[in-house]
Order: C-alpha cells, then sequence, then structure tokens
C-alpha cells in the first residue's frame, strides 16, 4: 500500500505494509513495549510498518499521521485473528500446544514468568513454549516434541520472524484457559495441601501408637 505526502509543494509516494501479515513478532513486540506518549507511539509505529524516513515522520502534520494510523488500524481489524494451530518458521512446522488442560504445571510457570518479567520483551520465549516442533502428524492431528526448557531461547530467536496476527490470536486463546487455569490452579494446590497434611497426621499418629504398648 502507498501513501502520498505532500513537503515543499512537492508530492512523493512512500510504501505502507500491504496487510497485518507483514508485521512480525518482533515489529509487534517492540511496537507494544513499554509505556510511551501517544506522539512517541505515533512515531514508531508510522516508522517500523512504512519505509518513511523517520526524519520525515517528525515533520508531517497532524492530518497526515492521523490518515496514516487509519489506513494502519484498517489492515489491523482486516486480519484474520484465527489460532494457527500449524505454524511455518524458516521451513519447519511447529504445533501449538494439542491440548492445553494438560499443559505440564513447569510449562505454565514459564509463561508466568515471562509475562511476569515483561510479555513486551518476552513474547518470543512464550511462543517458544506454546509452539515446539511437530514430530509426527497424520491429517490434522500431530504430536510436538516434549517441552524442554532449555531449548526456548534458541527457538524464541527465530519465533522473532512470527507472524503478530498469530501470536495475537495465540494470546487470546491462551488467556481465555488461563482465566480457567488461576480457578483451578489454586482449588488442585488447596487439595494437595489437605492431602499433604493429613498424610502427616497420619504418620504422626502411626509413630504415636508404636511406642505406646
Amino acid at each position: 500500500m502507498q501513501v502520498n505526502i505532500k513537503k515543499d509543494g512537492k508530492k512523493k509516494s512512500y510504501n505502507l505494509i500491504n496487510s497485518w501479515d507483514d508485521v512480525t513478532l518482533e515489529k509487534w513486540a517492540k511496537l507494544i513495549n513499554g509505556n510511551k506518549s501517544k506522539t512517541k507511539e505515533a512515531l514508531d509505529t508510522i516508522t517500523m510498518l512504512s519505509d518513511i524516513p523517520r526524519k520525515l515522520v517528525k515533520e508531517l502534520s497532524i492530518n497526515d499521521v492521523s490518515n496514516i494510523l487509519n489506513k494502519i488500524a484498517e489492515l489491523q481489524n482486516k486480519a484474520k485473528s484465527r489460532l494457527k494451530k500449524i505454524i511455518k518458521v524458516e521451513g519447519v512446522e511447529y504445533g501449538f500446544h494439542p491440548d492445553l488442560s494438560e499443559i505440564t504445571l513447569g510449562e505454565y510457570a514459564d509463561i508466568e514468568t515471562y509475562i511476569q518479567a515483561g510479555i513486551e520483551n518476552n513474547l518470543a520465549k512464550m511462543m517458544a513454549v506454546l509452539y515446539r516442533p511437530i514430530v509426527e502428524k497424520n491429517g490434522k492431528y500431530y504430536t510436538i516434541k516434549r517441552y524442554e526448557g532449555s531449548e526456548v531461547r534458541m527457538r524464541a530467536e527465530k519465533f522473532k520472524k512470527m507472524k503478530a496476527i498469530d501470536v495475537n490470536s495465540c494470546l487470546v486463546f491462551f488467556w481465555t484457559l488461563g482465566n480457567e487455569l488461576s480457578t483451578i490452579l489454586p482449588l488442585y494446590l488447596m487439595d494437595r495441601m489437605k492431602e499433604l497434611k493429613l498424610s502427616l497426621q497420619m504418620k504422626s499418629s502411626q509413630r504415636s501408637g508404636d511406642g505406646s504398648e
């Protein structure tokens, strides 16, 4: 998509992204990173999603800035936000966790750590937990590689090239499950604590019984 900008009586065309598919995870993470002012946010967005020189962006009229941001917003709204269970990055197929209800506590804990450390800086690592290399595939069914926390950093570097729309739909899907897990986990942990307490009481009782005759 092209935008025309008039400066010093001359009109020149610049390229804007053609669709939201052109936005990578790495670019999107930079756009949403930190508490920026509206002007800084507009400057970064236009600079990253077009070939307009940053210096020229600063000299644009508010009307031009508004028009460009509206075009970008239209592209984002047109994007189909649907979870893509299988993605391809650098020629390798990765599968989204087939059954999030079976996610391990270790996987969930790592994702939680990345969120607490700043989701904007850890998007790629989160994706590296949720998407893993496909080891077997049969039609729409597949199995993914067993989770190894030590492999996250290397996979995360590759995932910086993921499409932002795939990241967004993945997060929406995960948040939905996360809300459910946030209520399930405390109950589960409370049950485990009760079991542990009961077990300790029984052992204590048995030891008391052994010593009394």
